[in-house]
């Protein structure tokens, strides 16, 4: 018997070894093997960093990233014809599309923070910005004004809950006037239906840059708060946060970042500081 059991030892270490290689790229990862095909989820008026174009084709820094990690990902996998096939989200449902498995990567402007990361993974980090808010030239600059006066930010996100926190900090009584997209509350506060609009700075610069009648608002000199953002995928996926995180490590260190960055903000723009140290710290050896 023991004689059995020493011959037999070897052959169940290399069974072993053998199932796990192969569960080495079990769940997401061998999924987009099998397929040839990386789902990435965008919503479609998250200017500047996600959007769908006027011709129907998705655009915008997360989504230029996610096309870069995707390409990365295919030399990882010896896979020259994987595609990225980008489905449509919501700021609602984006998170339960990652956690029914319906899209592989969000792509999106998403804050990570402690709550999200009891319900998803996040890759390392891919941008910082802040909330700040929208103006009309006449509009008021400071928040203490904003007493007895309606204000918007898109409801159910990050947002929204960093504004009521910020009234409730200073004692200002605002009427916070929930919306669905980003478009509609520029709208609302261009007819003066609000008094302030509230999203992440990146996000306001970009939208007053394209606005019909850009010189009468202003982007006012407040941030309430500080956010990292990244790309976020089901929870568990060691394997795949590994290569999206490898992907996003070669794009940083080789500078391409910055020409993602020039393509969305303008061929004269450059990240600021602030971003260029998190590339550097962010980038993670081999």
């Amino acid at each position: 018997m023991k004689r059995f059991l020493n011959g037999v030892a070897p052959i169940l270490a290399v069974g072993l070894g053998l199932l796990a290689a192969g569960s080495a790229w079990a769940g997401t990862l061998d999924d987009i093997a099998k397929t040839g095909v990386l789902r990435g989820g965008f919503r479609e008026n998250a200017h500047p960093f996600a959007y769908k174009g006027a011709n129907g084709v998705p655009g915008g820094f997360m989504v230029q990233l996610c096309e870069a990690v995707a390409k990365d990902i295919a030399q990882q996998l010896k896979l020259p014809g994987l595609k990225v096939e980008f489905v449509p989200v919501t700021t609602e449902n984006r998170l339960d599309m990652i956690k029914q498995g319906k899209i592989d990567l969000l792509c999106d402007s998403l804050t990570e923070t402690l709550d999200r990361r009891a319900v998803v993974d996040f890759s390392i980090t891919t941008f910082v910005d802040g909330t700040s808010f929208a103006i009309r030239n006449d509009g008021p600059r400071d928040l203490q004004e904003l007493a007895g006066k309606k204000v918007g930010a898109v409801a159910g996100t990050l947002t929204e809950e960093e504004l009521k926190k910020a009234l409730a900090s200073i004692h200002v009584n605002a009427t916070i006037v929930p919306f669905t997209d980003f478009t509609t509350a520029m709208t609302a506060l261009e007819k003066g239906e609000i008094s302030a609009y509230f999203a992440g700075g990146a996000m306001l610069t970009a939208m007053i840059k394209d606005h019909k009648d850009a010189a009468k608002i202003l982007l006012a000199n407040t941030y309430l708060s500080l956010e990292p953002f990244a790309l976020a995928m089901k929870l568990g996926e060691g394997p795949f946060r590994l290569a999206v995180d490898r992907a996003l490590s070669h794009i940083y260190r080789s500078g391409q970042i910055a020409t993602i960055f020039g393509d969305v903000f303008g061929k004269n723009a450059r990240p600021t500081q602030q971003l260029q140290t998190l590339y550097m710290i962010a980038t993670l050896p081999e």
